[in-house]
């Protein structure tokens, strides 16, 4: 199967230039299905799922392949070459913002922007750097993925989501959290929580956006102002939006923002 079929990969829309949205952990391409519409008119978009999400190909899943986030870069750095992709715009979510910086810098000139959604480098604290989380809760975490995947996505996705008084938004992120592979998400966590991509960001070179919201849990303001130091050039965009999802809770103010930037 090439890797249209193992990454399920989608085409809309029209112009010469081309636009890649990647979503994040325990998600798939349907969690863009609010903005990525409004740019069919001036690009050519492309959505697809990581290994181990939506409709990818579950066979093509290597376990020593994707530990480390940098074997989602090489799926997408290989899919930007297919397609002969240069000076596109990459649309990131969450992981995925990282996913995007590590494919630029492997392959500089494929990605001329990045938009960065609730972006972050590293999760665990360390010395002066706050990412929100630390070692042990970071392993609390993960063990409680591992013993209850289902407990632990109705759990979790609600306070990812934020918003609670808009339940339903809740009850999506726990459906795309429950029909992942319990196995395959449990890798994916751990790729995710325990990197530390925070000696990448001064590699970056594309322009880049960060979108950030307010009460997220996952990647705190805090988090966003320092990718926002550390890329050189960088804009920081605050949402008027709350949680770690703005691209369902809030995608008109993630288009207006992303609009602004381009």
């Amino acid at each position: 199967m090439t890797f249209f079929g193992r990454n399920n990969i989608q085409f809309n829309g029209s112009g010469d230039r081309t636009m890649v949205f990647a979503h994040g952990f325990g998600c798939d391409q349907n969690m863009w299905r609010y903005v990525e519409p409004s740019f069919r008119d001036r690009y050519r978009t492309v959505l697809f799922d990581h290994v181990g999400a939506g409709r990818s190909d579950l066979n093509a899943y290597e376990r020593d392949k994707y530990a480390p986030l940098q074997g989602y870069a090489s799926d997408l750095v290989e899919i930007g070459r297919a397609l002969d992709l240069d000076d596109a715009v990459f649309v990131g979510h969450s992981v995925s913002a990282m996913i995007g910086a590590l494919a630029s810098i492997e392959a500089p000139g494929m990605f001329g922007k990045l938009v960065m959604v609730g972006p972050s480098p590293r999760y665990i604290d360390n010395g002066d750097y706050y990412g929100g989380f630390s070692a042990s809760q970071i392993e609390e975490l993960l063990a409680s993925l591992s013993d209850n995947h289902l407990g632990w996505s109705a759990a979790m996705a609600r306070a990812i989501m934020g918003n609670p008084d808009r339940p339903e938004l809740g009850e999506e992120l726990i459906n795309s959290f429950c029909r992942t592979d319990p196995e395959i998400a449990k890798q994916f966590a751990r790729a995710t929580f325990t990197s530390d991509n925070r000696a990448d960001l001064k590699k970056v070179r594309a322009k880049t956006l960060i979108l950030q919201t307010r009460d997220d849990i996952i990647a705190s303001e805090r988090v966003g102002e320092y990718v926002n130091r550390e890329i050189e050039g960088s804009r920081i965009a605050y949402l008027d939006a709350s949680g770690h999802c703005p691209n369902l809770s809030s995608p008109g103010a993630v288009t207006a923002a992303m609009n602004e930037f381009l």
